[in-house]
């Protein structure tokens, strides 16, 4: 394995020259996606799917979106005043998984998943699917060998299939009926992607989806909800983790919230609905997202190492990649007093501040959702969903970290600290616990 942890080495792997993902990448997608999938795809067949998709994820796009957004970060806040109600400990984290998966479901399908308050097929199977996931050889023979394994990915890959085929087919029935006139478009992302496909399919009367095509947009949905959810799901966990910790930028959030908003927070939703473009007009609200992502990134990446292809260090060492795992350690670099002031400091300011500032951010040095052609196609959806979950909450609620009521229910074992955090990251990136928390609603 050889680790890159700095901006020159990064910079060389993913955009001088993008290596491909590593194969065992592949390995652990491939009972979500089959391979055919915008992360592990490589060559002209990643450029045409990446082209087919982009328009969808484009900043412009998302923007007429955004009352899908609105809507499912509603049913959110309807969930947090439940237990507001009651003041229950709970971990914010099982919340912040359905609400991601609504709204990827939402934006992606036009789909009500509704996996806030109901069970769902498609939802069900690709939990149940990621439990089984391994990312290659495991030491332990059982897990490895586990003859249960493939019986629970042919059942769970059935049950996503078939939901997602039943969307997609009724999706193309509308848009070829009468005629194949495209005016029955919804907004989603797949509306648009089988409208561009219909434009360019010269064959008249046509009934039926080119097979290939739909398997592969399929598995692209599959991908985004998987992907998507679950690391946004994460970062949003750690807003509200910093604002709990942090009242004086609580506190600036909320004066932002009112200057561009208005004072009234019940309006927040209708407002944005309204005029999505207000959400560009919230710097500091934007900075604080920004420095979370920075301190607690949700995300890495793995590429193949390449015969003839060395990294290059900042001192002129090479180190050849050739039958290396080549990890992109955005943790490292996202913490290197080399390319930070007070790396360990939470300071929204930094991305506020000009040129020339030592806080302002160095080039090249903040990655979250990585850089070059492989870069995160979601991360302007990731962005906006944050923004809109900000604005209609941090008015309407304060969030009580639940830390000491854990530790206590836990008092014979010793409390782990992390860099001074009790909500240190673990496996998927989300804080220790799953934010164990209370939430009290903000009355005026």
């Amino acid at each position: 394995m050889l680790v890159v942890a700095s901006t020159k080495g990064l910079y060389q792997i993913t955009q001088e020259h993008s290596l491909p993902k590593h194969p065992n990448l592949r390995y652990f997608l491939h009972p979500i996606a089959q391979g055919l999938d915008l992360v592990t795809m490589e060559g002209d067949l990643w450029k045409t799917w990446r082209g087919i998709f982009n328009p969808g994820f484009s900043a412009t796009y998302l923007m007429s979106l955004t009352s899908g957004i609105v809507e499912e970060v509603d049913q959110f806040c309807q969930s947090l005043q439940n237990l507001a109600q009651t003041r229950a400990l709970f971990q914010m984290k099982n919340l912040t998984d359905n609400l991601t998966m609504d709204v990827i479901g939402k934006i992606v399908m036009n789909a009500q998943l509704s996996s806030q308050s109901q069970s769902n097929p498609l939802v069900d199977g690709l939990r149940m699917q990621v439990k089984w996931l391994t990312f290659g050889p495991d030491i332990n023979p059982l897990t490895r060998y586990n003859p249960l394994r493939p019986i629970v990915f042919w059942y769970n890959t059935r049950r996503m299939d078939k939901y997602v085929t039943r969307v997609i087919d009724s999706r193309f029935a509308d848009l070829t009926s009468d005629g194949g006139s495209t005016e029955k478009a919804n907004k989603s992302i797949i509306d648009l992607v089988l409208t561009a496909y219909l434009s360019k399919e010269t064959t008249k009367g046509l009934h039926d989806i080119n097979e290939a095509f739909k398997k592969f947009t399929m598995n692209q949905i599959k991908l985004f909800l998987f992907s998507g959810h679950d690391t946004t799901s994460s970062t949003v966990c750690y807003i509200f983790y910093v604002l709990a910790k942090k009242k004086v930028v609580l506190e600036r959030v909320r004066a932002e919230h009112n200057s561009v908003l208005g004072t009234d927070p019940s309006r927040a939703a209708l407002l944005i609905e309204g005029e999505p473009a207000l959400l560009n007009q919230l710097p500091y609200t934007t900075a604080v997202i920004k420095e979370v992502l920075r301190m607690y990134p949700a995300v890495t990446g793995v590429r193949s190492g390449e015969a003839g292809f060395s990294v290059i260090d900042d001192t002129g060492r090479e180190f050849p990649t050739q039958d290396f795992l080549v990890w992109e350690m955005t943790q490292v670099v996202h913490r290197d007093p080399t390319y930070w002031e007070r790396p360990d400091d939470f300071i929204p300011e930094r991305w506020l501040v000009e040129p020339g500032n030592p806080l302002h951010p160095i080039k090249g040095a903040f990655r979250p959702f990585s850089y070059g052609p492989r870069n995160c196609i979601g991360q302007e959806l990731a962005m906006m969903e944050m923004k809109v979950i900000m604005t209609m909450l941090a008015r309407h609620y304060n969030i009580i970290l639940g830390y000491k009521d854990l530790d206590r229910a836990r008092s014979n074992r010793e409390t782990i600290m992390v860099h001074g955090e009790r909500g240190y990251q673990i496996q998927r990136a989300q804080p220790q616990g799953d934010l164990p928390c209370r939430v009290v609603k903000i009355t005026t």
